[in-house]
């Protein structure tokens, strides 16, 4: 099984353009840009992850090949307004050869999605349900939805248990999507070979107003959970940097209480790109004694699992 990042940002992407802030200033510096969260999964089906703007630069950028199979996750348009870009795989195929690509999303996720791409349904697309509880229908993988809160913007937002990726081969894989908690846990999402975590912010804000994830919550849910291995994704540049000029902006967010040492009380530093988001993340896992490895992703990051060894 491999897994492959498209993307590993938020809904406006890092660097932001016209952003002089801190983060956006150190990502520059490096040549770093995330762009909006999604990935395949690849094993006994080639399975696409969200669907965001910016799919066609990200297929180019990879070589990707047509999916079998498309889930969404929920109703935001840095998740799914990518769709119509998979009209480039139908385009260059003659009328007959071709068959609707399935995308599994829940009842309210299609609901919206269908005021927008209605048109493409049957030709480029075939609808398919997902019911959070139940593997999907009709997939060589099995892959059972769960139901999260990512707010009332998102009534249909779900993340995904994968199962028998590889014939022979059964890593699980838990992708929370977006997401603020879970209301009802599957025994699916205890002890995954690999969770794949958003960590939208560093610190956990004072206000939450997007209802997303921050590393600093994240650290209870992977704490619960025991996954072997932790990626991150949908990282933002929200949080606040002491001394930053740039705090004052909309998307600055001041932290309730700032993650701190549990041995100096000293906050930690807050991750500005990549290389010091490791870093510090490293440094906390050991000082709070999370279990298995802690990875910031990033895009282009390709990953493979099995239940024997990490490639």
């Amino acid at each position: 099984m491999e897994i492959l990042f498209l993307g590993t940002g938020a809904a406006w992407c890092v660097p932001e353009h016209s952003c002089g802030c801190a983060i956006c200033t150190a990502m520059e510096s490096t040549g770093e840009e995330r762009t909006r969260t999604c990935f395949v999964v690849k094993g006994r089906e080639l399975i696409l992850v969200d669907c965001g703007p910016d799919i066609r630069v990200q297929m180019r950028r990879h070589a990707l090949k047509r999916p079998d199979v498309v889930l969404i996750t929920h109703e935001h348009g840095d998740h799914y307004l990518g769709l119509d870009d998979l009209l480039a795989f139908r385009r260059s195929v003659p009328v007959d050869a071709w068959t609707a690509i399935p995308v599994y999303a829940t009842e309210q996720t299609w609901s919206a999605m269908e005021l927008r791409f209605g048109y493409l349904l049957g030709s480029l697309l075939e609808k398919r349900i997902a019911v959070p509880g139940l593997p999907l229908a009709g997939t060589k993988t099995r892959i059972t939805p769960f139901k999260t809160f990512h707010g009332p913007t998102a009534p249909g937002s779900v993340g995904y248990v994968f199962e028998n990726i590889d014939p022979g081969n059964s890593p699980r894989v838990v992708y929370t999507s977006d997401f603020m908690r879970i209301d009802e846990e599957l025994d699916l999402l205890n002890q995954p070979d690999l969770l794949i975590m958003q960590s939208h912010w560093f610190n956990e804000p004072h206000f939450n107003r997007p209802f997303h994830m921050s590393f600093q919550n994240a650290i209870n849910w992977i704490r619960k959970w025991k996954p072997c291995q932790t990626c991150l994704v949908h990282i933002s540049d929200g949080d606040l940097v002491p001394g930053d000029p740039w705090n004052n902006a909309l998307k600055k967010l001041p932290p309730e209480s700032p993650l701190k040492s549990p041995a100096s009380q000293e906050p930690y530093h807050v991750p500005r790109n990549r290389s010091e988001w490791q870093a510090v993340v490293e440094t906390v896992r050991r000082d709070y004694e999370i279990p298995g490895t802690i990875l910031v992703a990033h895009d282009g990051l390709r990953i493979g699992h099995s239940k024997d060894r990490e490639a």
